[in-house]
């Protein structure tokens, strides 16, 4: 599960979309949108650190607006485990 606090974030109409982390401990981290994703009734957002890590961010996505939207941290283990399970799916399927 992830240990950071996010804010409404606006999405950037570029090639490809970016936005801004800011983890509780104060540190940043730039990350590109790979997708928003339906599981079980709720949307997902993947989010890739531009880190030159292999890491994938998961979080819960709600709208709150036109071109805006909410990250929401999974606090639940099950569902982020199921969460996960179902991104890597998808990302199979695409491959």
């Amino acid at each position: 599960m992830a240990d950071k606090e996010t804010k409404s974030n606006e999405v950037v109409n570029d090639e490809a979309d970016y936005i801004t982390l800011e983890f509780d401990d104060g540190v940043e981290v730039e990350c590109e949108i790979m997708g928003v994703f339906d599981f079980e009734g709720k949307d997902y957002i993947a989010l890739i650190p531009d880190d030159d890590s292999d890491d994938v961010y998961i979080y819960g996505y709600k709208e709150v607006g036109d071109d805006e939207f909410e990250l929401v941290d999974i606090e639940d283990d099950e569902e982020f485990k199921r969460v996960v399970e179902e991104f890597d799916k998808i990302t199979a399927e695409e491959a």
